[in-house]
């Protein structure tokens, strides 16, 4: 049971902030072990608990893989925004970084797109013998 001091305190334990972040527990104490996320308080049970600021962290975190960062881009994320006087000309390089990745998968994509379109309208739907499908496949040479 959580203690009454931790509950007037804003602390919550970690499946909590789970629910509040849509974070899975597995995934926070993952962050702790690398330090994206620091090591909360503990309770006299040894239970961790979460304050407001580690729900922010871990939100900056989720929003910030949901567009793709990586963790190493991540944490240099991080330490700009625990840094709020420091210019953010190495965001902004960051965010470009991975912007041109995205732009590279996606020239990758419609490549894959028009290969795949290219094969499946070839297909004229009969014995395997004959289906352009299969034969793209056998001749990886031709494909992208």
């Amino acid at each position: 049971m959580t203690p009454p001091s931790a509950v007037s305190s804003g602390l919550r334990p970690i499946g909590k902030l789970a629910a509040a972040t849509g974070v899975k527990v597995p995934t926070i104490r993952f962050y702790e072990q690398i330090g994206l996320l620091p090591a909360p308080p503990r309770t006299a049970s040894d239970r961790r608990m979460y304050d407001d600021g580690a729900e922010r962290r871990l939100s900056f975190i989720r929003h910030a893989r949901q567009l793709g960062f990586d963790l190493d881009s991540i944490r240099s994320l991080l330490d700009l925004s625990d840094h709020p006087d420091r210019p953010c000309a190495e965001a902004n390089v960051i965010a470009e970084s991975h912007l041109a990745d995205v732009k590279q998968k996606i020239a990758q994509l419609k490549a894959l797109q028009h290969e795949l379109s290219r094969m499946t309208a070839e297909c004229a739907g009969g014995r395997v013998s004959a289906c352009k499908v299969i034969e793209a496949l056998h001749d990886h040479a031709a494909a992208l």
